[in-house]
């Protein structure tokens, strides 16, 4: 019984009938074993990226009001900084959070130190009521 294979098929019946196919397998196999050998790895990489975490407190106030009020506008105070990776806001009954992440391997003392100047710079847009922002760095090893 005949049957017409397509293009797999045929590919396929001449790949198993080649001598080239083991051949090609045994040369694939060696070089991904010397990739393994020469790609250099760590047990503990040394990854720095700076993040600091920005409370404002606002004392009676909904979540709601925390996130309009506070979190928002320091969000975008944080994102018009250059060297910003992320910003993450988060509010609760009169707390607001905002988690800034510098690109990677930024220099952490002076990543805060700009943090904290755009900070003073913009404590306008922070409103009457809410407390004075408190920055606190978060560590590698905090995580």
């Amino acid at each position: 019984m005949s049957t017409r294979l397509n293009i797999a098929g045929r590919l396929g019946r001449a790949a198993m009938g080649s001598t080239l196919t083991p051949i090609a397998g045994v040369l694939i196999f060696l070089v991904g074993l010397v990739a393994l050998l020469i790609t250099p790895r760590e047990e503990n990489p040394q990854i720095d990226v700076p993040t600091a975490n920005v409370f404002v407190t606002m004392e009676g106030a909904s979540p709601e009001e925390v996130l309009n009020l506070v979190v928002k506008p320091l969000e975008a105070v944080m994102r018009e900084m250059a060297g910003i990776d992320h910003t993450y806001g988060m509010a609760t009954d009169s707390l607001g959070m905002v988690t800034v992440q510098f690109e990677v391997g930024a220099d952490k003392e002076a990543s805060l130190v700009r943090l904290y100047d755009r900070l003073m710079h913009n404590l306008d847009r922070i409103p009457p009521g809410a407390g004075q922002p408190l920055v606190k760095p978060v560590d590698v090893d905090d995580v």
